[in-house]
């Protein structure tokens, strides 16, 4: 699946990974799982992209987002929308899909292998516009969840689909190394388009 020629780079969609390692029951150890590709051929960068709500006193995000910052990942911001729902709900919207493309394709004449950790739809027609300029796209999402995590379209058009639960001896948290849990909003996440 990868060859250690290759340069390898990882664009992370934060809220849906956050979202499927949840629904499979495991912390991601982020230290771990730069190691874990970096190991797999000539790694250039690791992006993780999510949005902040910005009129919060603490985000409880912001620990995550500054220790990303500082240990080697290149993190892409911007802020998050609230809205209430028509059931009356407070919603928290936060897509990141045009700014991972926009990088993604602008690094198309450097990146040779590209793993996109979401299972969003919308990501399909990044994937085939990279296949079409000879770069290779492994997708990392989940079929272990039910639902599934990712879209049947994405992971079709992906020349490799990594089951995010295959990983979790290699990249997962050991639950006693857990921080005390504090409640994060959660974004929003397309995986059926």
């Amino acid at each position: 699946m990868f060859d250690h020629r290759e340069k390898i780079a990882l664009f992370i969609d934060g809220a849906n990974l956050y979202a499927t390692s949840r629904a499979l029951g495991f912390d991601i150890d982020y230290r771990r799982l730069l190691s874990h590709f970096q190991a797999h051929g000539h790694f250039l960068r690791a992006y993780y992209y999510t949005a902040l709500i910005e009129d919060q006193e603490y985000s409880s995000i912001r620990p995550l987002i500054d220790w990303l910052d500082y240990n080697g990942y290149k993190v892409v911001t911007k802020p998050a929308k609230e809205f209430t729902d028509s059931t009356g709900r407070r919603k928290i919207k936060g897509n990141m899909d045009i700014e991972l493309t926009i990088d993604a394709l602008e690094l198309s004449n450097i990146v040779e292998h590209y793993v996109i950790f979401s299972g969003d739809g919308d990501f399909r027609t990044l994937v085939e516009a990279l296949q079409r300029r000879g770069r290779k796209v492994s997708v990392v999402s989940t079929m272990s969840s039910q639902p599934p995590m990712i879209s049947d379209d994405l992971r079709r058009q992906a020349d490799n689909f990594i089951d995010l639960m295959s990983l979790k001896a290699e990249i997962g948290r050991d639950p006693s190394e857990r921080p005390a849990r504090r409640h994060e909003p959660e974004l929003e996440t397309d995986n059926d388009d």
